[in-house]
């Protein structure tokens, strides 16, 4: 009887107590409702990202060769299938994703259009355009802007340039040599024949191939320059076996980015050795035969959007504008500075169907990415190879390196 009274008594204390809790819960959930509300309200604004595409279109002159033209619409292509997967995955979040293209011959109506785009109120540009007119362009625009290089792979650009407001999602020459350069040493083929083509960028290829070469401890035993405008479609079995002929060598390499001669290189060498450079086993930024880490998939939209292959430029574009939809998404905002400022953290990464999480360096801005090795047909490597080691990440085992670069961009983004 005692124990039951002594419940008794304490009966009301803790129906008291009980009270409070409930009082509190409520109110605990009034809070949490109130507070939903506000984020209810905020999530029913979609939040719109406009994005400009600006190409210039360069004339290279005739090719001396067979080989297949790029596309016209190299890059452009890339950028709407971004879109339109940003978009896809956006409808659910009330993101919408809007996209200006322009493309000219002239870079100063370039430029003047890109202005125009500004006071319209676009601020992320992503540029196919040679490095001339990307530099006047990073420039001229203000502060508030962020630009994507898709199209200059110029060395100086990542070294000694160091444009302001401005990544770069297509590779440097360096980060192509770099890849190539390690499977070489992997499969101790040292000693290369190194044959550079008449213009500008093949020369710019080769500056890299040599920076390669020394990095590495591979050794040019030849160098033969490529100076003739024949046409080799008839005449390269007899030709070229002759001007390849020199001190004995383990692999040709090939600077001719614009396809003149490189092509008839392969098998009609002095010496039977496997050709390597822009002809051969080519190092890339993508191509139609990467088709592992679910870029089938990516492969496939591409070509049912635009009927043909995925280009390099097409890739480095998508992967701009995948780049601004990615922060966008993730800090549920189109402010620029707030971008920026995603993208220049350690929060930061993009799935680019490489095997690999991908982000940019913070010196140069340039997207740290594997590179694939490949022929017209075929997957057979991809660099960084195994056993090249860093620090911080084996990407940056390609290309220039912290304390190659001069440049200090992402410090200004944050």
């Amino acid at each position: 009887m005692h124990t039951s009274n002594t419940s008794m008594m304490s009966h009301p204390n803790t129906s008291s107590a009980k009270k409070s809790q409930r009082l509190a819960i409520i109110l605990a959930l009034i809070t949490c409702l109130a507070t939903l509300g506000v984020t209810s309200t905020n999530a029913n604004a979609e939040v719109t990202t406009r994005i400009a595409y600006l190409a210039q279109t360069v004339d290279t002159g005739p090719v001396l060769s067979n080989i297949l033209p790029e596309p016209e619409d190299a890059g452009l292509r890339g950028t709407e299938l971004a879109i339109n997967d940003s978009n896809t995955t956006g409808k659910f979040l009330k993101q919408h994703f809007e996209l200006s293209a322009y493309t000219s011959d002239d870079s100063s109506s370039l430029l003047e259009h890109a202005q125009q785009l500004y006071k319209s109120g676009i601020h992320s540009f992503v540029v196919n355009a040679p490095a001339d007119t990307l530099r006047t362009l990073s420039q001229q625009l203000p502060d508030d802007v962020l630009i994507f290089n898709a199209a200059a792979k110029d060395d100086n650009l990542r070294q000694t340039v160091c444009l302001k407001n401005t990544l770069h999602t297509i590779p440097s020459r360096a980060m192509l040599a770099d890849a190539l350069g390690q499977w070489l040493k992997a499969r101790q083929l040292s000693d290369l024949l190194l044959i550079t083509g008449p213009t500008d960028d093949d020369k710019a290829y080769t500056q890299a191939i040599k920076r390669t070469a020394k990095r590495y401890g591979l050794k040019i035993v030849a160098e033969k320059a490529w100076d003739f405008d024949t046409d080799l479609r008839r005449t390269a079995q007899r030709e070229m076996p002759l001007f390849t002929q020199t001190k004995e060598y383990d692999v040709v390499v090939v600077a001719d980015e614009r396809g003149d001669f490189g092509e008839y290189v392969l098998y009609n060498t002095w010496y039977p050795r496997p050709v390597v450079g822009t002809q051969g086993l080519t190092p890339v930024t993508w191509h139609r035969v990467v088709e592992q880490w679910g870029a089938a998939q990516l492969q496939s939209r591409f070509e049912k959007l635009s009927g043909r292959w995925m280009t390099e430029k097409d890739y480095a574009a998508w992967a701009a504008v995948r780049t601004i939809a990615e922060a966008a998404t993730r800090t549920n905002s189109e402010d620029i500075h707030t971008l920026k400022q995603y993208i220049a953290s350690d929060a930061f990464e993009l799935a680019g169907f490489k095997g690999r999480k991908l982000d940019f360096r913070a010196w140069n801005g340039q997207l740290r990415q594997p590179i694939p090795l490949v022929h017209p047909r075929s997957l057979v490597s991809q660099s960084p190879q195994e056993g090249f080691l860093h620090p911080l990440s084996e990407l940056d085992t390609l290309g220039f390196d912290k304390p190659e670069s001069q440049c200090n961009l992402l410090a200004d983004f944050r």
